[in-house]
């Protein structure tokens, strides 16, 4: 359950650090009135990030899983020889 909450964050964190390089990137290009590309910008770069870290977070929680269960086995008996 911990390392859940830990993924969660971690998707948050990623998604908040996506969407300030979004809102920098296009802060950094545009001249004028640039609110809407400035929100597009922070919004493309929050759901990308997010949408990344969410995939390394599914992937490390199998892996961990995966870890777990060999280790049950081996610890029960029934490992592969």
């Amino acid at each position: 359950m911990r390392a859940r909450a830990i993924a969660f964050v971690v998707i948050l964190l990623g998604g908040l650090a996506g969407g300030l390089i979004g809102f920098a990137l296009v802060e950094l290009q545009c001249d004028g009135d640039c609110a809407v590309p400035k929100g597009l910008g922070l919004l493309a770069g929050a759901v990308l990030s997010a949408g990344g870290m969410a995939i390394v977070s599914v992937l490390a929680l199998r892996a961990m899983g995966e870890w777990r269960e060999i280790s049950d086995r081996e610890r029960a008996g029934h490992a592969p020889r």
